[in-house]
């Protein structure tokens, strides 16, 4: 059988460069997450704006899964629906992958899968990657290291195919393996085996081919998780309780990490930090709650599972107005749903929890800087207001590697709120009380624990009390606590991160995402006006509830597109009852399959409405 590409496709194809989307199809346990990382930052040090993401199964070891990585000049990241080359390994999958390829994609594959035999019209590249990792010289103790090292081949193969630098890929090698000497040795082999495979082979390469850029100087590659919990170290965060969940888990644990590097004393050994895998995460809150009624500075990372299990409690919170910073690493619901697919389900749970009247902060990070910078400024939110703050990420933003700026350093103090000392409470006296509202912002006064004034304790109640905190269940009592309440999430809108605001020429209608739901949003935006001039303003929300500027945003325009991965809508929702004037103005664009959103998507979406039968609106 020929490994050369079929006849049918090996015409000259015009070249593309530095823009593409690339998807490996493996199995789980495989070991490819090595060599796929290492494609990911080869690409990124020849200087070409990259993201990685990974589709992998939430049970065992064994089932497919999917790498694809996004290269664009254009620094466009989001995911991208149609793909342009795939690589085939896992003999469950390569059929349905065949088949649902596009006309002309490019296909390098296990040449045992005989992909040829499904298709004509794609451009197949047959390498024996079985028997290419059989001639590797091992040691018969190291045999069983084939099954990995065929994954650096395929890294070769595509290395000569589309020009990424082996100089690039043997130094992001050696970054991902540290300074394991055999490893290296092996994996070089590897690259080298099919490196030579591929220049012997295939004398036409792939159309799509890498050059060197300049977009990625003095840039990083970080995973939405690792950068929130930079950014709780760096916010003060002395707490955290969490119980394992699902996309969440990463961020706790690279927290741990943090303070064991930064909060240990080398001397003694002793971690300036309590870090606490609770029992469930019912636990897990009431630690935090706990932690934050003393004076501490404490979070918990979960999923939607773990926020509805959280809900009674978090209510406690927000009734007994106690700091709280809860990051909500958003999967597929409901209920177990699909634990390693991404979406944008959990804006009602969050911005609503709790039964009974409530709304909490919430703030949208769609990039690893914001994820740093959202953690530190919801820490700063909790205790100016007294409330519980949730953080909402999803799985897409929280797992994947996405390229980032380096991180703003702030050496701006802590806002600690509205903390009386044993001296304010002298000066206040008669005049304060735990829930009273001396200044009209709603927002009252505290001490904490161990303050050294006959005043300065209170009860911390989650049932009826008045401003004094102590117990009533009488009606007015009732009333104008919970009035205070909406009062202060009132004050809280003007604290809450400001939206980002672009505007086009001549545009009349626009365009508002969220999140993640930006990069394909972004990318959408350009293509509906340079492919079917529609120019389009667009609104980029950072928080809930919405600030004076949002609602101004909505208010000018005829048309607002909202962009959301969920199936209800649940965003728009809550824009058409905050402004019901605008609610006939605004059109739901949706994505809902656990995908990360792409801008194919977007454009129809958008297109749908603007031109339903072809001509414009």
């Amino acid at each position: 059988m020929s490994t050369a590409p079929s006849p049918a496709t090996s015409a000259p194809s015009a070249v593309t460069v530095n823009d593409f989307s690339l998807q490996v199809a493996t199995a789980n346990g495989s070991g490819s997450q090595t060599a796929n990382n290492v494609l990911l930052r080869s690409l990124f040090r020849m200087g070409v704006p990259v993201s990685g993401k990974n589709l992998f199964p939430s049970n065992i070891q064994g089932l497919p899964t999917w790498f694809t990585i996004r290269a664009s000049r254009h620094g466009y990241i989001g995911r991208k629906r149609e793909l342009d080359v795939l690589v085939l390994m896992n003999p469950e999958t390569s059929a349905a992958d065949t088949l649902a390829a596009a006309p002309g994609t490019s296909v390098v594959y296990e040449r045992k899968l005989a992909v040829e035999k499904l298709r004509d019209d794609l451009r197949l590249f047959a390498v024996p990657f079985a028997e290419l990792a059989a001639k590797l010289p091992l040691p018969p103790e190291q045999a069983k290291l084939r099954r990995l090292l065929v994954n650096m081949i395929y890294v070769g193969v595509l290395s000569d195919l589309m020009g990424i630098d082996p100089v690039e890929i043997e130094a992001s090698l050696r970054k991902q393996l540290g300074g394991k000497a055999k490893a290296i040795d092996l994996n070089l082999a590897a690259l080298r085996v099919g490196l030579d495979y591929a220049a012997a082979t295939f004398a036409e390469k792939l159309p799509h081919r890498v050059e060197r850029m300049d977009a990625t100087a003095g840039k990083l590659i970080i995973d939405g998780n690792s950068a929130s919990a930079l950014g709780c170290l760096f916010s003060g965060a002395t707490v955290c309780t969490w119980y394992p969940i699902t996309p969440s888990s990463s961020l706790c644990e690279t927290f741990i990490e943090l303070c064991d590097r930064h909060r240990t004393d080398p001397a003694t050994g002793r971690t300036a930090a309590a870090i606490v895998q609770a029992e469930d995460e019912i636990a897990s809150i009431g630690m935090v709650l706990g932690a934050g009624w003393a004076g501490a500075r404490a979070f918990t990372a979960t999923s939607g599972p773990g926020i509805s299990l959280m809900s009674e409690l978090i209510g406690y919170g927000y009734y007994a107005e106690i700091p709280a910073v809860i990051f909500d690493v958003q999967r597929v619901g409901p209920s177990t749903g699909l634990p390693t697919r991404t979406m944008q389900g959990d804006v009602l749970l969050c911005h609503t929890n709790s039964h009974g009247d409530g709304r909490h902060p919430v703030l949208f990070p769609s990039s690893p800087e914001e994820c740093f910078t959202m953690a530190q400024e919801a820490f700063d939110l909790a205790e100016r207001l007294q409330t519980p703050v949730f953080v909402l990420t999803d799985l897409d933003l929280g797992m994947n590697n996405w390229m980032a700026d380096p991180f703003p350093f702030s050496d701006a103090p802590f806002d600690r709120g509205k903390v009386l000392d044993a001296d304010g409470v002298e000066r206040l006296k008669e005049t304060w009380g735990r829930y009273r509202d001396l200044d009209g912002d709603g927002i009252p006064w505290r001490t904490l624990p161990g303050t050294d004034h006959p005043r300065a304790a209170f009860f911390t109640r989650g049932s009826g009390h008045d401003e004094r905190a102590a117990y009533t269940e009488k009606p007015d009592d009732y009333v104008r606590n919970v009035e205070r309440l909406a009062r202060k999430l009132e004050t809280g809108r003007a604290l809450l991160p400001k939206p980002v605001v672009e505007e086009r020429p001549g545009a009349k209608a626009a365009l508002l995402a969220f999140g993640t739901s930006h990069y394909g949003t972004a990318e959408g935006r350009d293509r509906l006006e340079r492919e079917h001039g529609l120019p389009l303003d667009y609104l980029r929300l950072r928080a809930l509830p919405l600030g004076d500027e949002a609602r101004d945003f909505l208010e000018r325009h005829e048309v607002v597109y909202v962009v959301e991965q969920n199936r209800d809508a649940q965003l728009a929702g809550l824009l058409r009852e905050a402004l019901p004037s605008c609610a006939s103005r605004l059109v739901s664009v949706l994505q809902y399959d656990g995908l990360p959103l792409d801008a194919t998507t977007v454009v129809d979406g958008v297109l749908a409405h603007a031109r339903p039968e072809g001509g414009a609106r």
